[in-house]
């Protein structure tokens, strides 16, 4: 997987993956210590949620813990981490938790972080 950085967004052929203004809103908003925090304390807890979702959840808990996902995943900027929790949030609301893709919520979350982690490499690095 190419990424190419687009205006502020880093894009895959998939579409968008980071919002980068966002990133850099909310670093300006919080100052650059507290959004480190914020930052891994939202990691911590999304590599256990994504853990909970891998080893299969009740229905009823797919909507609620794509709804963390999903907002975590808006206020730090992961565009396509959101997107995808929100598709699934609809379908568990609707009764249809069963048929939520976790594996599409699962890859999405690591293909994220990973771009997420590597473009504050390039940011501390600069």
């Amino acid at each position: 997987m190419t990424l190419s950085e687009v205006d502020g967004l880093t894009a895959t052929a998939e579409g968008v993956m980071i919002d980068w203004k966002r990133v850099q809103e909310l670093r300006n908003e919080i100052g650059a210590d507290d959004f480190a925090e914020v930052a891994d304390m939202f990691l911590e807890e999304a590599d256990q949620t994504i853990d909970q979702l891998s080893k299969g959840l009740a229905t009823a808990d797919v909507e609620g813990q794509l709804h963390f996902l999903k907002g975590s995943a808006l206020n730090l900027g992961l565009s396509d981490l959101a997107s995808v929790c929100q598709v699934g949030e609809r379908q568990a609301a609707a009764g249809q938790g069963a048929s939520v893709d976790l594996t599409a919520v699962i890859v999405t979350y690591q293909r994220s972080k990973a771009a997420f982690l590597g473009g504050m490499a390039k940011e501390n690095a600069a």
